[in-house]
């Protein structure tokens, strides 16, 4: 009785903590789970009750709650409740359909509902096309009319075309995924069922009575849809019942960057239901060890109205630096493009100018003390004198890199964990001059090319998830024009704007950085560079297309 009453404290405490609209947003993303939709009448008490009188959810079973909360982006409140957060094998409960609405309303903007009501006009009742009927309102009432569903999403894809086309891309991702369930699945039995109602859970183990202080430890009893096979599901992207890991990639995800990357993988329809004596294990297996060998990495949630904090320290003048260095002519340059660039890609870019070693400690350090929980990844930008694995202040007093990436790592700032830290470094790492191996010339005269050298210092560790794109090789100078800018901010801003709209992954924009610094020269032909990327990414960086034009740089 104790553990009951526990749990009905902790939902107590969940419904208190969540706004308006976000139990509205609850009630949505459950509307396939009870088989209903629920007016907005309903409070989120009553929507709990509902979960816990059919067994959705409950002491045991607390995931769909953290699922919910992980879904609306509440990822602190999971904590805050003690509830374990779901991992790559926890099983969703939420339709990716569902969830797939759900995101798109989160990225339609108050004027493109008003431009989707005008366009329906005619289509809906005129009430549920009022001013303070939200998004998600819109939606139901268009499954109501049955004029969408998980199979059809043509006249979503019409009214998105003429009023946010960017969000073409999500749909056609979620079809295509679809669509390799329905082709991979030679004996699926098309039901009149929703797809999302297709699967219902039973425990492969009798009920389990959990004591109050463990019932929220992260353990979950096994769980499996009534069909089950043996198939290896690893890093499938699309939330399905009967996928036993990698469907929180998706969850995480929210639908937004879903890839066609995992086309190979042969799961089954949401659409069918299966027995087991339908399904031919030994087919499966030769199935599960073509897909291990072809599985994609995944890629990092990219879901937030804000990308992320983008810090870029611009150290220009050290002329009272104590080894006497000069003046950096063109970083004002470098960061003019850095800031276009990554406002472009949705972050809320922050300026230092002329740092000294303890000020920058300090700007790092406070960043880090942020909270990044609504943020995707942050970015660190540094364009300064430097030396192998440091960088300089404008006092001349040199910061360990790692120093820098310190605050970051996920002891020191739990809610960048499991996100990227992206440290892009423009400064040399040493004083020796790499040789050119006679290649055309595409630089400026030589007495407009500089470098940042100094000495060198000792390696840096990594932690997971970070980036670190340095300017050049160890012991190695970089390149800086005083009209133009470096070479290694140039190349990267470039292939940014380039590259994003392509969908192309941070690893490979970074590539091709390499590929172009690497041509470059000045007009005597002997100076050279070699930008290095290292990195501890454990996925793809792909950074959702922006919808405006791309800066003009």
């Amino acid at each position: 009785m104790s553990g009951l009453k526990d749990f009905q404290k902790l939902l107590l405490d969940a419904g208190k903590a969540l706004r308006k609209d976000e139990v509205k947003a609850v009630a949505f993303l459950c509307t396939d789970i009870l088989g209903r939709s629920l007016t907005s009448a309903e409070t989120v008490n009553a929507l709990f009750s509902r979960l816990v009188a059919q067994d959705s959810l409950s002491a045991e079973q607390p995931h769909l709650l953290a699922e919910l909360l992980l879904t609306i982006q509440r990822t602190r409140l999971i904590r805050d409740l003690g509830l374990p957060y779901p991992t790559s094998t926890t099983r969703s409960l939420i339709s990716p359909y569902r969830k797939l609405l759900y995101n798109l309303s989160e990225e339609l903007t108050d004027e493109d509902l008003k431009d989707i009501k005008f366009l329906l006009s005619g289509q809906l009742p005129r009430r549920k096309l009022e001013e303070n009927v939200s998004t998600l309102e819109v939606f139901l009432e268009m499954e109501h009319m049955d004029l969408i569903n998980d199979t059809d999403l043509n006249l979503l894809e019409t009214l998105l075309q003429k009023c946010c086309p960017i969000l073409i891309e999500k749909i056609n991702q979620f079809k295509a995924q679809q669509a390799t369930l329905l082709q991979s699945n030679p004996v699926a039995q098309e039901t009149g069922r929703p797809r999302s109602l297709t699967f219902p859970y039973v425990e492969t183990q009798g009920p389990r009575s959990l004591h109050p202080e463990s019932m929220f430890s992260g353990e979950m009893p096994e769980l499996r849809p009534l069909a089950e096979s043996t198939m290896n599901y690893s890093n499938t992207s699309v939330d399905f019942p009967n996928v036993p890991a990698g469907e929180f990639e998706a969850l995480t995800h929210g639908l937004r960057d879903l890839r066609t990357e995992t086309s190979s993988l042969k799961v089954r329809s949401d659409a069918a239901v299966f027995t087991q004596s339908e399904v031919n294990e030994n087919s499966f297996e030769e199935q599960t060890s073509q897909t291990t060998n072809t599985e994609d990495v995944g890629s990092y949630p990219m879901t937030n109205t804000k990308r992320g904090f983008c810090l870029i320290v611009n150290n220009y003048n050290f002329t009272h630096s104590k080894q006497g260095l000069q003046k950096r002519e063109g970083t004002m340059i470098d960061e003019d493009c850095l800031r276009k660039v990554f406002e472009w890609l949705g972050f809320e870019v922050k300026i230092q100018m002329d740092c000294k070693r303890e000020q920058m400690l300090s700007v790092f350090q406070e960043l880090g003390k942020r909270d990044h929980s609504k943020m995707d990844c942050v970015v660190c930008c540094v364009l300064s004198h430097g030396q192998e694995e440091g960088v300089y202040g404008v006092d001349g007093l040199a910061v360990d890199l790692k120093d820098l990436k310190e605050p970051f790592n996920g002891m020191k700032c739990p809610s960048l964990a499991d996100k990227p830290k992206l440290f892009f470094i423009q400064a040399c790492q040493g004083t020796r001059l790499q040789k050119p191996v006679y290649i055309e010339s595409d630089g400026p005269e030589s007495r407009d090319v500089l470098n940042d050298a100094v000495v060198s210092r000792d390696s840096i560790p990594f932690d997971a998830d970070f980036v670190l794109a340095m300017a050049t090789v160890p012991s190695y100078v970089s390149y800086r024009e005083r009209k133009n800018g470096t070479w290694f901010i140039q190349s990267l801003c470039q292939n940014l704007v380039k590259m994003v709209p392509q969908r192309s992954d941070l690893v490979s924009i970074l590539t091709k950085v390499n590929a172009d610094v690497s041509q470059r020269t000045d007009s005597t032909g002997k100076k050279k560079q070699m930008p290095q990327p290292s990195f501890t990414l454990r996925k793809k960086v792909i950074f959702p297309v922006p919808r405006a034009p791309p800066p003009s740089l």
